[in-house]
């Protein structure tokens, strides 16, 4: 089975749409807890609460990775961050028996791409991303590493990072100004 997230409801299929690599695709996890990360974008989301308007297209937050054994590490890389992206969240998760591989090499464990429509075969009604995510976690489906539970060397490597990423994100001022609202003390002009 693949698994798909969307914020859409009714949908029947599943089309390819350019993101963040910039081709036209449908992503998919072969887990359906790899999928609730992105019933939510923190940027828009945090841009819409703010009063940010913007016409583009949204660059997308990702603040997650994997444990060596495949899990989803889903991390929080300023306070209550999982709090502030995807509590109240609803959403869909969809599912498709099979699909046509793009053969786009994805760098994300259970992950996979069609560059060509996919019909639906499931969908399941997510009402709070937060509380789904939470319960992910109970289950061990998940790990969560909150803020306060950070290493000082992950809090270095955040801080270089988002110095880095707000210094290379002259075209995106919606994620920009994400970045400073966030982390505020690491971006202060």
């Amino acid at each position: 089975m693949y698994y798909h997230a969307s914020p859409i409801g009714g949908l029947t299929q599943l089309e390819p749409r350019v993101s963040n690599h910039g081709i036209p695709l449908v992503y998919f996890s072969r887990k359906r807890e790899n999928t609730l990360v992105y019933l939510s974008n923190a940027i828009e989301k945090y841009c819409r609460e703010t009063g940010f308007r913007y016409e583009g297209r949204c660059q997308k937050w990702g603040p997650y990775g994997f444990n060596k054994d495949g899990r989803l590490r889903l991390e929080e890389y300023y306070p209550d961050a999982l709090i502030r992206a995807y509590q109240g969240v609803p959403g869909y998760i969809y599912s498709a028996e099979t699909i046509v591989d793009s053969g786009f090499a994805v760098q994300i464990p259970d992950a996979a791409t069609s560059g060509i429509p996919v019909k639906v075969s499931g969908a399941e009604y997510v009402p709070d991303a937060y509380e789904a995510i939470l319960q992910a976690e109970r289950e061990g489906l998940i790990t969560i590493v909150r803020y306060e539970d950070m290493s000082e060397r992950m809090r270095e490597w955040v801080e270089r990072t988002i110095a880095e990423e707000y210094a290379g994100a002259a075209g995106h001022p919606e994620y920009r100004h994400f970045l400073k609202g966030n982390f505020p003390d690491i971006i202060k002009d």
